[in-house]
């Protein structure tokens, strides 16, 4: 994963020295992975990071777990943390659309408000080809060939190139858990 990380990195030229960078940790282990990643960067690149992680308010005593998990990452990490709670149903009612969207335009909102130069997402291989036969499936023509892009404004997907597999292959070289 590192070597197609790096690779990817540079082909779109994510990052500059000295970057401030949120990075959206759920506490699965693709954004795990990602964070662990950016971490070992940081001496090359002089990155600062801040791990930044939504409760949605949906899942209960499962999204306790995960804030908690990443909590307890960050802190042994140490790893700047922010974590965001909202209330998605009622948040997508208010703004008349769904909750995925709901959360994902509060995701972004609580991202931005750190004004940080970069927004990285642990978004892989797999989710852009998901996405890609999601939109075929809806009928969307030639333009859902793209799929997620490795970059959008201030938006970066290091991991956008690697595969579930080297996911985990990472995550076990580096004896990192994760919530599932």
């Amino acid at each position: 994963m590192k070597t197609t990380a790096l690779q990817t990195i540079g082909k779109y030229g994510m990052f500059s020295r000295g970057d401030s960078v949120v990075v959206g940790v759920s506490g699965g282990k693709d954004s795990v992975a990602l964070l662990h990643f950016l971490l070992s960067l940081q001496p090359q690149l002089e990155l600062k990071l801040t791990a930044v992680h939504v409760h949605h308010g949906i899942r209960g005593k499962e999204a306790d777990r995960d804030e908690a998990f990443v909590k307890k990452l960050c802190r042994e990490l140490k790893i700047g943390y922010k974590c965001f709670h909202f209330d998605v149903p009622s948040e997508a009612k208010q703004r008349g659309i769904g909750e995925e969207e709901c959360g994902r335009k509060l995701r972004y909102e609580a991202f931005r408000s750190f004004g940080a130069d970069k927004i990285a997402t642990a978004h892989t291989l797999s989710d852009s080809v998901e996405t890609v036969l999601f939109h075929l499936a809806r009928g969307s023509g030639a333009k859902a060939l793209d799929g997620i892009p490795a970059c959008n404004g201030c938006i970066v997907r290091p991991l956008i190139e690697c595969t579930g597999e080297q996911v985990l292959a990472y995550l076990r070289q580096n004896h990192l858990t994760f919530v599932e």
